[in-house]
């Protein structure tokens, strides 16, 4: 086994694959968050070993807790000793891997069926689904959404699939001088010191947007497709509601759900949060851009 090391988000964590697999190939979103396994905050350590028959099979003590099929396959989630078991397949009916973790989720072992093509695509979901709980417990977040940044911070748009996410964000790449990509999918936030701050990850969606850096959150906004456009302001338990849906956790899990409660609390008070009625044009963009401004002019 041989063992790769990668710092997203300022938190390092290691992955344990055979020597025949090529990480580079298995995982081409990860090489930009290569690193040496020093600095940052250790996160866990993934280990992988090869699928042998019924070698991570259900046993009667796993409880079906959830299902789901999106961007990250056919997901099933057991409640079992110590822990969790998932399931990922990367289509229904097609070949099941298992990961087993720990109710902190920093041990996961993963039973890889390495013949699969789409071995790399499972790795790199159950990679996220770990990454997304194990950094509730340390001031941080998942969120789906969007993120650009101009000058020097970053803004973030969530909303329901369908929203128009990355249709906002390419309008501000159009019609903000200086605006860049940082994540079309799946970027992460911290609270470090009072500071806000978002993080480009491996995991973009369909975007091939990797890129390795971060930026102070300069606003929040939730989107909502209307006949006209309309910024609006949200403080308090309102700015909690706009940013919460979007956050990736385990809302049966007490510590996971209240670790990322306590978080938002956090986030709603240092960053402007703010939902946005828009359709899909320039004066949407310059809108939201505006209004974000001038509302941290005022904080």
């Amino acid at each position: 086994m041989k063992v790769c090391y990668y710092s997203v988000a300022d938190f390092v964590f290691s992955v344990s694959i055979p020597d025949s697999v090529d990480a580079g190939r298995l995982l081409p979103s990860f090489r930009p968050f290569v690193c040496d396994g020093s600095g940052g905050r250790r996160l866990f350590d993934f280990v992988t070993t090869e699928l042998e028959q019924d070698s991570a099979a259900l046993s009667s003590a796993d409880l079906l807790i959830e299902e789901s099929l999106n961007d990250l396959g056919f997901v099933r989630l057991y409640s079992g000793p110590g822990g969790y078991l998932v399931s990922v397949a990367s289509a229904p009916g097609g070949v099941t891997h298992f990961m087993r973790v720990d109710g902190g989720f920093s041990r996961p072992v993963a039973h890889i069926v390495w013949s699969d093509r789409m071995a790399g695509f499972v790795l790199s979901s159950m990679l996220r689904i770990v990454y997304s709980q194990a950094v509730l417990l340390h001031d941080a977040f998942s969120v789906h959404a969007s993120a650009v940044y101009a000058d020097g911070k970053a803004f973030l748009f969530m909303g329901e699939s369908g929203t128009g996410k990355s249709t906002h964000a390419a309008l501000w790449l159009k019609h903000v001088p200086g605006c860049g990509l940082l994540n079309d999918d799946n970027p992460a936030v911290r609270v470090i010191g009072g500071v806000v701050k978002a993080y480009g990850t491996p995991w973009s969606g369909k975007t091939h947007c990797y890129k390795n850096l971060s930026f102070p959150v300069g606003g929040m906004v939730r989107l909502c497709q209307a006949p006209a456009n309309r910024f609006m302001r949200r403080e308090g338990a309102e700015a909690f509601i706009a940013v919460y849906p979007g956050c990736s956790a385990i809302t049966g899990d007490r510590r996971l759900s209240d670790c990322l409660c306590d978080t938002l609390v956090k986030v709603a008070e240092l960053v402007p949060v703010a939902t946005l009625e828009c359709l899909p044009d320039r004066h949407a963009a310059l809108l939201c851009r505006n209004g974000l401004v001038n509302v941290d002019k005022e904080k």
